[in-house]
Protein backbone atom coordinates (compact mmCIF):
# COMPACT_ATOMS: atom_id res chain seq x y z
CA UNK A 1 0.00 0.00 0.00
CA UNK A 2 2.54 2.62 1.07
CA UNK A 3 2.36 6.29 1.79
CA UNK A 4 2.45 8.97 -0.87
CA UNK A 5 3.36 12.61 -1.10
CA UNK A 6 0.38 14.58 0.19
CA UNK A 7 -0.64 11.95 2.76
CA UNK A 8 -0.78 12.79 6.45
CA UNK A 9 2.22 11.17 8.15
CA UNK A 10 1.19 8.54 10.70
CA UNK A 11 1.95 9.88 14.16
CA UNK A 12 4.03 7.85 16.57
CA UNK A 13 5.93 7.96 19.82
CA UNK A 14 9.20 6.01 20.10
CA UNK A 15 11.97 6.08 22.66
CA UNK A 16 15.34 7.59 21.91
CA UNK A 17 18.68 6.29 23.14
CA UNK A 18 18.16 8.03 26.49
CA UNK A 19 14.86 6.14 26.91
CA UNK A 20 12.90 9.38 26.44
CA UNK A 21 9.74 9.40 24.32
CA UNK A 22 9.87 11.31 21.04
CA UNK A 23 6.56 12.04 19.31
CA UNK A 24 6.45 12.96 15.63
CA UNK A 25 3.53 15.37 16.01
CA UNK A 26 5.46 17.35 18.65
CA UNK A 27 7.41 18.94 15.77
CA UNK A 28 4.26 20.20 14.00
CA UNK A 29 4.15 23.95 13.69
CA UNK A 30 7.83 24.15 14.63
CA UNK A 31 10.08 22.00 12.41
CA UNK A 32 9.97 19.97 9.24
CA UNK A 33 11.10 16.40 9.86
CA UNK A 34 13.43 14.18 7.87
CA UNK A 35 12.42 10.68 8.94
CA UNK A 36 14.95 7.99 8.04
CA UNK A 37 14.39 4.28 8.50
CA UNK A 38 17.48 2.06 8.38
CA UNK A 39 17.97 -1.72 8.64
CA UNK A 40 20.31 -1.96 11.59
CA UNK A 41 23.15 -0.74 13.72
CA UNK A 42 26.57 -2.20 13.03
CA UNK A 43 26.03 -2.54 9.28
CA UNK A 44 28.19 -0.86 6.66
CA UNK A 45 25.66 0.97 4.49
CA UNK A 46 23.71 2.11 7.57
CA UNK A 47 26.89 3.50 9.09
CA UNK A 48 27.66 5.33 5.86
CA UNK A 49 24.14 6.79 5.69
CA UNK A 50 23.99 7.89 9.32
CA UNK A 51 27.51 9.37 9.26
CA UNK A 52 26.71 11.22 6.03
CA UNK A 53 23.60 12.61 7.71
CA UNK A 54 25.67 13.56 10.78
CA UNK A 55 28.20 15.36 8.60
CA UNK A 56 25.51 17.33 6.75
CA UNK A 57 23.24 18.03 9.73
CA UNK A 58 23.82 21.79 9.40
CA UNK A 59 22.28 21.62 5.90
CA UNK A 60 19.12 20.09 7.36
CA UNK A 61 19.05 22.56 10.24
CA UNK A 62 19.40 25.45 7.78
CA UNK A 63 16.36 24.04 5.99
CA UNK A 64 14.43 24.13 9.30
CA UNK A 65 14.39 20.34 9.63
CA UNK A 66 14.83 17.89 12.49
CA UNK A 67 16.35 14.54 11.51
CA UNK A 68 15.00 11.40 13.19
CA UNK A 69 16.42 7.96 12.37
CA UNK A 70 14.49 4.78 13.16
CA UNK A 71 15.46 1.11 13.27
CA UNK A 72 14.06 -1.97 14.99
CA UNK A 73 17.21 -2.26 17.11
CA UNK A 74 16.90 -1.80 20.85
CA UNK A 75 17.57 1.67 22.24
CA UNK A 76 20.54 0.14 24.07
CA UNK A 77 22.21 -1.08 20.87
CA UNK A 78 21.45 2.25 19.21
CA UNK A 79 23.04 4.16 22.10
CA UNK A 80 26.32 2.27 21.64
CA UNK A 81 26.29 3.31 17.99
CA UNK A 82 25.36 6.93 18.72
CA UNK A 83 28.30 7.14 21.10
CA UNK A 84 30.82 5.37 18.86
CA UNK A 85 29.87 7.35 15.73
CA UNK A 86 29.21 10.67 17.53
CA UNK A 87 25.77 10.95 15.96
CA UNK A 88 24.22 14.35 16.62
CA UNK A 89 20.54 13.62 16.03
CA UNK A 90 18.07 11.19 17.64
CA UNK A 91 17.95 7.50 16.87
CA UNK A 92 14.59 6.00 17.77
CA UNK A 93 13.87 2.38 18.58
CA UNK A 94 10.94 0.69 16.83
CA UNK A 95 11.84 -2.56 18.59
CA UNK A 96 8.21 -3.69 18.70
CA UNK A 97 7.84 -2.98 14.97
CA UNK A 98 4.81 -0.73 15.37
CA UNK A 99 5.89 2.26 13.24
CA UNK A 100 7.87 0.86 10.29
CA UNK A 101 4.87 -1.11 8.95
CA UNK A 102 2.76 2.06 8.97
CA UNK A 103 5.33 3.61 6.63
CA UNK A 104 5.61 0.42 4.53
CA UNK A 105 9.23 0.27 5.69
CA UNK A 106 9.55 -3.27 7.03
CA UNK A 107 10.94 -6.29 5.20
CA UNK A 108 9.10 -9.58 5.46
CA UNK A 109 12.54 -11.18 5.15
CA UNK A 110 15.76 -9.18 4.95
CA UNK A 111 18.43 -10.55 2.61
CA UNK A 112 16.76 -13.89 1.89
CA UNK A 113 19.24 -16.71 1.47
CA UNK A 114 21.97 -14.73 3.24
CA UNK A 115 20.62 -13.57 6.61
CA UNK A 116 16.93 -14.53 6.40
CA UNK A 117 16.10 -12.01 9.15
CA UNK A 118 12.40 -11.26 9.58
CA UNK A 119 11.00 -7.85 10.48
CA UNK A 120 13.98 -5.60 9.70
CA UNK A 121 13.34 -1.97 8.74
CA UNK A 122 13.78 -1.06 5.09
CA UNK A 123 15.96 1.87 4.20
CA UNK A 124 13.50 4.72 3.66
CA UNK A 125 13.34 8.50 3.78
CA UNK A 126 10.38 10.79 4.33
CA UNK A 127 10.17 14.57 4.50
CA UNK A 128 7.28 15.69 6.66
CA UNK A 129 6.34 19.35 6.71
CA UNK A 130 5.30 21.44 9.70
CA UNK A 131 1.66 20.50 9.15
CA UNK A 132 2.47 16.77 9.31
CA UNK A 133 2.09 16.17 5.57
CA UNK A 134 4.49 13.96 3.65
CA UNK A 135 6.35 16.04 1.06
CA UNK A 136 8.86 13.37 -0.02
CA UNK A 137 8.73 9.58 0.23
CA UNK A 138 11.36 7.05 -0.77
CA UNK A 139 11.26 3.40 0.32
CA UNK A 140 14.14 1.30 -0.98
CA UNK A 141 13.80 -2.43 -1.52
CA UNK A 142 17.58 -2.81 -1.89
CA UNK A 143 19.20 -2.19 1.49
CA UNK A 144 22.53 -1.60 -0.25
CA UNK A 145 21.25 1.66 -1.71
CA UNK A 146 21.14 4.99 0.10
CA UNK A 147 18.37 7.57 -0.05
CA UNK A 148 18.60 10.41 -2.55
CA UNK A 149 20.00 13.08 -0.23
CA UNK A 150 19.80 15.79 -2.90
CA UNK A 151 16.11 15.07 -3.50
CA UNK A 152 15.47 15.19 0.27
CA UNK A 153 17.13 18.60 0.51
CA UNK A 154 15.34 19.87 -2.61
CA UNK A 155 12.04 18.80 -1.07
CA UNK A 156 12.87 20.76 2.09
CA UNK A 157 13.88 23.80 0.03
CA UNK A 158 10.49 23.76 -1.71
CA UNK A 159 8.51 23.88 1.54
Amino acid sequence: MGLNVGDKAPDFTLKNTNQEPVTLSSFQGDKNVVLLFFPGVGTGVCEKELCSTRDSLKDYENLDAQVLAVSVDSMFAQKLWVNSLNLNYPLLSDFNKEVAPEYDALYDVWLPGKFDMKGVAKRAAFVIDKEGVIRYAEVLENAGEEPDYDAIKQSLESI
